[in-house]
């Protein structure tokens, strides 16, 4: 075998990092090989010693102290490639690649994009007029909020941040005034049109501006959903592995548009979320600036996009740059939980419960 190539992968405690380095290790591409990061030491990866070369824990992405551990373990492992998943480390890393000053590799979007898509905010704003953008309004916590020009029910979430912080179906003022008050974290919300129809996700890579690879997928159920008022935590434990390449068309409109704002073109990894009106019609409710959780259970069905991530950087020679949108079979399913890799089967094939005559 040749040299394997060293790869950096940032926040290993979580389990979107972890899942995209499982995607690498279950596949037949033994070219690469992990060193692991993390702020938290209490972060579980950290202690995987099947996945990764060697684990640290480093400063918070915000310390003055972060870059000179990143660039020390950078030098000892001759990283040929930083993997960035959390979102605060996605924007730091795209700052410090503006400023010409990454410590090796990273394949990242460009900042001021990364900035706009990270505030739901800002990405509302920049697609204001488009007819896949729900309506809503944003309001902040503390501030006199007044009559929002939304009809009851509606959708309210913080403005920034994962795992559906802050966010809660809306059915009165009552409920709403309490949820605000309850919330003291979050510092604004962003209100809006309830949309009953499919929790939908499309991946979307890109290389230079040319979309490379998607892959879609509707979010069913949460892991550990009941410990949230809203039902949703961020992680998917029941998903379908669906073809719908209008949610490529809708997502890639909406990811050129924001970095056209600032002319610049689309590179990195994205995953947009949509969720369907009452007509079917799919509406883009936020724009991850990396894979999500579920990536691995993708890469089992065939789609590896951790795998194109790694290939498209690193062994262009060998890796197709004519795009590809990944299609499943029918029926396909995915199954997730706390500490259980994913399990891919059609849904067809899901167990029923028994009848027992007396």
């Amino acid at each position: 075998m040749t040299d394997r190539i060293n790869i950096l992968v940032t926040g290993v405690g979580g389990p979107t990092p972890r899942s995209f380095v499982r995607s690498i290790l279950e596949s037949a591409c033994e070219r690469y090989r992990f060193v692991g990061v993390d702020a938290n030491p209490l972060g579980i990866g950290l202690y995987d010693r099947d996945s990764y070369l060697d684990t640290y824990v480093v400063p918070e992405a915000d310390s003055d102290d972060y870059w000179s551990a990143i660039g020390r373990i950078v030098n000892r492992h001759e990283i040929a490639l930083a993997v960035v998943m959390p979102e605060v480390e996605v924007l730091a890393w795209a700052r410090a690649q503006e400023e010409h000053r990454l410590p090796c590799k990273a394949f990242v979007p460009a900042y001021q994009a990364s900035r706009v898509l990270v505030d739901k905010k800002a990405m509302h704003d920049v697609l204001h007029g488009k007819q896949y953008l729900p309506k809503h309004c944003t309001f902040s916590n503390g501030a006199d909020i007044g009559d929002l020009p939304l009809p009851y029910p509606f959708w309210v979430r913080a403005t920034t941040g994962s795992s559906g912080l802050g966010s809660l179906k809306v059915n009165n003022r009552q409920a709403l005034d309490e949820w605000v008050r309850i919330n003291p974290a979050v510092e604004e919300f962003i209100a809006s049109e309830f949309l009953p129809g499919r929790n939908l996700a499309c991946k979307l890579l890109y290389v230079d501006g040319q979309l490379l690879r998607s892959a879609c997928a509707e979010r069913v159920e949460y892991i550990m959903a009941k410990v949230a008022p809203s039902g949703i935590t961020g992680n998917t434990a029941f998903g379908r592995l669906i073809n719908d390449r209008h949610l490529v068309d809708i997502a890639d409109d909406a990811i050129r548009e924001v970095f056209a704002r600032h002319g610049i073109q689309p590179h990195g990894v994205f995953t947009a979320d949509l969720k369907e009106a009452a007509d079917g019609q799919p509406m883009i409710t936020e724009i991850n600036v990396r894979c999500v959780a579920f990536v691995s259970a993708l890469a089992r069905a065939g789609a590896n996009l951790p795998l194109d991530y790694l290939e498209a950087n690193l062994n262009p020679d060998g890796f197709s740059f004519a795009y590809r949108h990944y299609v499943f079979q029918d029926d396909m399913i995915f199954l997730r939980d706390v500490d259980e890799a994913p399990v891919v089967m059609k849904e067809s094939e899901l167990l029923t419960r028994e009848a027992f005559d007396d």
